[in-house]
């Protein structure tokens, strides 16, 4: 959506402005952090439970500023000033996605705490971001959509979008309601699967550079194929066999997770390169490293299995 003089300033002190993007993205993080505290809170310690979402934060935004500007290299190398100043925009998500879960990852693993349960709880903020700060870059007049034939002129992308993350949000809600509930992780690599999806088809609207095959379609205002759907593929693979890692979690080791009580210990599953050959129906195992503490010894005959969440309807987005 292109809105000519438009002001990106919502108010100024001296030289100092605040700018409507910087504005929705801190009000996307407050979300954020409201929910994470919410989940999480009431099994982890608020001190973590903040901690880990600075980190996520911090490590999230150094992502994706780091992967816009190598992505933009020959604007930045004219002007690498500006490469610090991400209040005026050019943030990619892959690249919070990616700084995000190395951020999180790290500093779960230093205090040995749960790290797939606030992955999970990063999902809500995130779709709130997504749509909130698609309405900052309408004020920036930055992701712009293709020109097109219709009464409209050019398309509006960044709407487009904004439906995006609402629909995200919809799907994170409604699988969380779920009886039984998903093994920890599936909400994270799920967002991330529908995300890919979702991202590519909104992808032909945006006015970005094609690489390899340039088609560009002024009359409907697509244009294919951008970095973004190029890499899209790959990231949608790796999606589906994370989430399908997650999803095999047996039920012997769902009925330990119930005898350690309410905590967010992790739940066992197998490997996620056991998931790159295995079907989900029959897998046993534990995370690398991990093993389920029942505090009993094993042996005698297993129990018959009972239906678990990969063994019913799938959830989806």
């Amino acid at each position: 959506m292109y809105i000519p003089g438009i002001n990106p300033y919502i108010f100024h002190i001296g030289s100092f402005g605040v700018r409507w993007y910087g504005f929705f993205m801190a009000v996307s993080m407050a979300i954020g952090i409201w929910y994470m505290v919410k989940r999480l809170a009431p099994k982890l310690s608020e001190d973590y439970v903040y901690n880990i979402a600075l980190v996520a934060i911090v490590c999230g935004i150094i992502g994706a500023r780091l992967v816009f500007v190598f992505t933009n290299p020959g604007y930045y190398i004219h002007y690498p000033w500006q490469i610090p100043e991400v209040y005026l925009g050019g943030l990619s998500i892959h690249g919070a996605l990616g700084g995000g879960i190395l951020g999180v990852l790290w500093y779960s693993r230093r205090v040995k705490k749960p790290f797939w349960p606030v992955m999970d709880a990063t999902v809500y903020g995130i779709c709130w971001g997504i749509m909130l700060v698609r309405i900052g870059n309408i004020f920036n007049q930055e992701i712009l959509g293709h020109h097109s034939a219709f009464w409209f002129g050019r398309q509006p992308a960044q709407i487009y979008e904004m439906i995006m993350g609402a629909i995200l949000l919809y799907s994170f809600l409604r699988n969380s309601r779920k009886e039984p509930a998903p093994p920890d992780g599936f909400f994270f690599w799920n967002f991330f699967l529908w995300y890919t999806v979702m991202r590519f088809c909104t992808e032909a609207f945006r006015a970005n550079p094609t690489y390899i095959i340039h088609y560009v379609n002024h009359t409907y205002g697509i244009g294919f194929v951008t970095l973004t759907q190029w890499f899209s593929p790959l990231l949608f693979a790796i999606a589906y066999f994370a989430r399908r890692w997650r999803l095999q979690v047996n039920e012997h080791a769902l009925t330990a997770l119930a005898a350690d009580g309410p905590g967010l210990a992790e739940v066992p599953a197998p490997t996620l390169m056991d998931s790159l050959g295995r079907g989900i129906e029959g897998e046993q195992g534990t995370d690398a490293g991990q093993e389920p503490d029942t505090g009993d010894e094993p042996g005698g005959e297993p129990e018959p299995p009972k239906p678990t969440a990969h063994g019913s309807e799938e959830p989806g987005a």
